[in-house]
């Protein structure tokens, strides 16, 4: 018993319409200035502090233990968290950027 094929064509039609609806009301309003800025702030923001965080709690831990590190890993992390904050900004502006130039082709 094979499916009738002008049935399942009007499915494939029916169901192409869905999609293209949905895909056009998952499309949100543009970024704002300052919701951008915003999203910049917070990746360095946090990236840093996540960093230093760490850094600090590895110099308390080897403190607890008898090894004095105080400020060493502190720093480390600190700087590595400040390189990841940036890479994640980069990262950031490119796919604003990419989202940009492709709402402005349209």
């Amino acid at each position: 018993m094979a499916p009738d094929p002008d049935r399942m064509k009007d499915l494939g039609r029916r169901l192409d319409e869905v999609q293209r609806k949905h895909a056009a009301a998952k499309k949100g309003p543009p970024q704002t200035q300052l919701g951008i800025a915003g999203r910049f702030a917070t990746e360095l923001v946090v990236a840093l502090v996540v960093g230093g965080g760490l850094g600090w709690g590895i110099d308390w831990l080897f403190g607890r233990f008898g090894y004095h590190t105080r400020p060493f890993f502190l720093v480390v992390f600190f700087v590595l968290g400040a390189a990841a904050g940036i890479r994640n900004v980069v990262r950031a502006a490119s796919e604003i950027n990419a989202d940009m130039s492709a709402n402005k082709e349209k």
